[in-house]
């Protein structure tokens, strides 16, 4: 059983985002960003980046061997492909802490973004091409 002290230590480190957007916007502007972000956040819209963070995990747990905490409350070791897309679907939070490389990915399931904390050199130089196979952007949060 793994202690979910580990997901508060983890939100003290360094972060990058994986985005839908190639960089931070910047905050002149932040009022079409919020509307744009309305669009992004509607059912149909939020389904299709979830089925690309969904991939992105899938092939990262290739790499990896990693831990998912979904709901605050359930650890699963690589889990199955489904689970992970209904996990992601759920609006919860969700959780994958990738123990070899002192890593962890969270997603707060009504965002259109993901969080990778503490990522050495080696899980960016996967992340970075396996986030670009999706469309997706890793990008140094400030």
């Amino acid at each position: 059983m793994i202690d979910n002290n580990i997901i508060d230590d983890y939100l003290t480190k360094p972060y990058w985002i994986i985005d839908i957007l190639p960089k931070q916007v910047p905050s002149e502007r932040r009022g079409p960003y919020f509307e744009i972000e309305k669009y992004f956040l509607k059912p149909e819209q939020l389904e299709q980046i979830t089925r690309r963070y969904t991939n992105l995990l899938i092939k990262l747990n290739c790499y990896y061997n990693f831990s998912v905490c979904h709901a605050l409350e359930h650890w699963v070791e690589n889990p199955k492909p489904e689970d992970l897309m209904e996990w992601l679907r759920s609006g919860q939070m969700l959780y994958v802490v990738i123990h070899s490389v002192d890593a962890m990915i969270g997603f707060a399931g009504d965002d259109h973004y993901m969080t990778l904390y503490n990522p050495g050199h080696s899980l960016l130089d996967l992340v970075i091409p396996l986030a670009a196979s999706e469309g997706l952007f890793v990008w140094e949060a400030n």
